[in-house]
């Protein structure tokens, strides 16, 4: 794992060398996302060092070109899964605005399946927002099968304060 893509990315499981990097590209997610909540860098570093790094339920793969981080994937392996299997979630994928088009995201899924398979996982999914024009049509240009009978739920905020104090 960790060989270059036909495009001059190279995709490698990150690990704690990579707090800086890591911290860059979180932090741009979140302006991505979430422009208005996003933490402060210096906030950010604290939490990659505090939670990302020492997180054992989730793992990211750290994509670079000419040594420089671009983009990520975060990622765990679940179970149970379809026999004796487990399956790889995809919890997001994010290339930075300037590495997009440049075969990022496609070296990144490309990783994760090979790292699906070698660990035995029988599949590999992930959600993608339905107004995400642009990666749904990403997704489905992978080839990647829809799954339309899933429900996707959440609780945050209030609701998940309020289900966290039943007992």
């Amino acid at each position: 794992m960790g060989e270059p893509a036909a495009s001059g990315v190279q995709v490698r499981l990150a690990g704690a060398g990579d707090a800086a990097a890591l911290t860059e590209l979180l932090h741009a997610v979140d302006r991505h996302y979430w422009d208005s909540a996003a933490p402060t860098p210096a906030a950010m570093a604290e939490h990659v060092r505090r939670r990302v790094l020492s997180a054992t339920s989730c793992e990211i793969a750290l994509a670079e070109i000419d040594g420089q981080a671009v983009g990520l994937a975060s990622f765990a392996v679940l179970y149970p899964a379809p026999g004796p299997s487990g399956q790889l979630f995809m919890k997001d994928l994010f290339t930075l605005a300037a590495a997009r088009g440049r075969g990022v995201g496609h070296a990144l899924m490309s990783f994760l399946a090979r790292l699906a398979l070698e660990r035995g996982c029988g599949r590999f999914d992930w959600t993608a927002e339905t107004d995400n024009p642009g990666a749904l049509a990403f997704y489905d240009r992978l080839g990647a099968r829809r799954i339309e009978e899933k429900v996707y739920y959440r609780f945050d905020g209030e609701g998940l304060k309020a289900l966290a104090a039943k007992k």
